[in-house]
């Protein structure tokens, strides 16, 4: 099996174990926004995105050094889970010493010790998924997508249908789903029998830090950009603008969530052929297919973005929660932009250039600050999804060439800045509703999927293996 196989493989198996189970968890948001108002929806989010920014700080970030090194045969895999979980235990020690500040803050004051534990289970069953990915086992992995996705959803049917818990029946959900996510993995994968005090490595640990260290302010940062805006909404337009404004970040996220799919198994063939002489070509291919299918998705999502919402949140009028497709086709830009960072951060992987990752990410989350104070006084939460998506634009432009002095694999200018141009406006086109929108984004995204069409194709023939061996090494042209 060639490397464009695996990929593919890798790529089916996380699709049949895990779009499911992903989908699932699109689709609760009915469920949520049915059984929170929008100021509870907006808490919700808030706790979500609270415990996203404080996993990074308590684990070090070594959830990622455990794919990076696990991956690396030139380490003893025991020494790897135990540094990584050794080193968690102190972050959600020190974190514990601290958490009741929590309950002196409004937003947080009913949920402090919810927020500890949500914390700590989540820490952990994301060092052993990650540990369980770097050990190949990919079936398990995602099979484990869809037992968590099974609990939240019975969980959610029984807290907030049944017992109507709101905001705390979401977060006991997401809890009892990591929960049961870390006994099966632990124990169906053995991670206990890689877990040994013994093998407790201060060399591997520094080597594992030096790593991971950067991608913590990293990540802080990538959070300010993708979830800032929330509390810059919240205190200049309130909570229920707040509400709305987050229920318009589901629909973008089926672009993330199709990606996602895609990034677990790239990431691991990208570690795994990093020493391969034929790497640039690889991304190449790699990155112009990606590229190119998913500006076609993003066409496609927002030509749908209307009857999405409608199907996807609840149509009560006392609720506002339909408005929130005005927000979502600038928001779509703004996801294709962080995708394509996350393709690019591949790189800064597999050559263990944390630290350029870090200054990108600062830059992206500096714009992002700057565009909210100027944008949302003015325009509301207009500003703020433009603000988001113009940081992410900033961040990949930046990337971009960067990551091409580390692999020198090509890519076409032209395509990205025709594709940016004709996506925008018609994002425009759908925020405004003007006479015959739905003609013009139909005729627009026809027009985007024959663009990119080539591009797609030529990738999908080297996986299903249709272009003869003996072309492998022939000169690739740019995509």
């Amino acid at each position: 099996m060639n490397k464009y196989q695996k990929l593919a493989s890798n790529t089916v198996i996380f699709a049949i174990g895990s779009f499911g189970a992903k989908f699932l968890s699109f689709i609760l948001m009915r469920l949520y926004t049915g059984c929170m108002t929008t100021d509870g929806y907006s808490d919700a989010d808030l706790l979500y995105q609270t415990v996203n920014v404080l996993y990074p700080i308590l684990t070090f970030s070594m959830a990622d050094a455990v794919i990076r090194f696990g991956m690396d045969k030139g380490y003893n895999q025991r020494q790897v889970y135990t540094v990584a979980v050794a080193s968690t235990l102190i972050g959600l020690g020190a974190f514990a010493l601290f958490s009741p500040v929590f309950n002196l803050i409004d937003m947080y004051k009913d949920y402090g010790f919810l927020l500890y534990v949500y914390c700590y289970f989540s820490c952990f069953r994301q060092i052993a998924s990650n540990f369980v990915r770097a050990k190949g086992y990919v079936k398990l992995f995602a099979a484990d997508g869809i037992l968590s996705t099974l609990v939240i959803v019975i969980c959610n049917l029984i807290f907030l249908v049944g017992f109507d818990m709101g905001v705390t029946g979401y977060v006991l959900s997401i809890i009892i789903s990591d929960a049961v996510s870390l006994v099966g993995l632990t124990f169906i994968a053995g991670l206990h029998k890689y877990l040994d005090i013994s093998y407790f490595s201060k060399k591997l640990f520094k080597e594992m830090l030096k790593y991971s260290a950067p991608l913590i302010p990293t990540y802080v940062l990538w959070w300010i950009t993708s979830a800032s805006d929330r509390w810059f909404v919240i205190s200049l337009c309130g909570d229920h603008t707040n509400g709305i404004y987050s229920a318009a970040y589901k629909i973008p996220s089926l672009l993330m969530m199709f990606t996602t799919l895609f990034y677990q198994a790239w990431q691991m063939s990208a570690i795994e052929n990093r020493n391969d002489s034929g790497l640039a070509k690889f991304y190449t291919r790699i990155y112009g297919a990606y590229s190119s299918l998913l500006m076609i998705a993003a066409a496609g999502v927002i030509v749908l973005v209307k009857p999405l919402t409608y199907l996807l949140v609840d149509n009560d009028p006392s609720k506002n929660f339909t408005f929130a497709y005005h927000y979502t086709p600038i928001l779509v830009i703004a996801m294709v932009f962080q995708c394509l960072c996350q393709f690019t951060s591949s790189v800064y992987n597999v050559k263990k250039k944390s630290m350029n990752s870090l200054l990108t990410s600062l830059i992206a989350a500096v714009v992002n600050i700057i565009l909210n104070f100027i944008l949302i006084p003015e325009h509301g939460a207009y500003g703020a999804a433009i603000a988001t998506a113009s940081a992410y634009a900033a961040c990949f432009v930046i990337r971009i060439f960067d990551v091409r002095n580390l692999i020198p694999f090509k890519v076409s200018h032209f395509r990205i800045i025709v594709n940016t141009i004709v996506i925008c406006y018609m994002a425009f086109v759908a925020s405004k509703e003007p006479k015959f929108m739905l003609v013009q984004l139909i005729v627009l995204f026809i027009m985007v999927t024959i663009f990119n069409f080539e591009s797609v194709i030529s990738t999908l023939r080297k996986i299903l293996n249709r272009v003869a061996p003996k072309n492998e090494n022939t000169a690739e042209g740019t995509n």
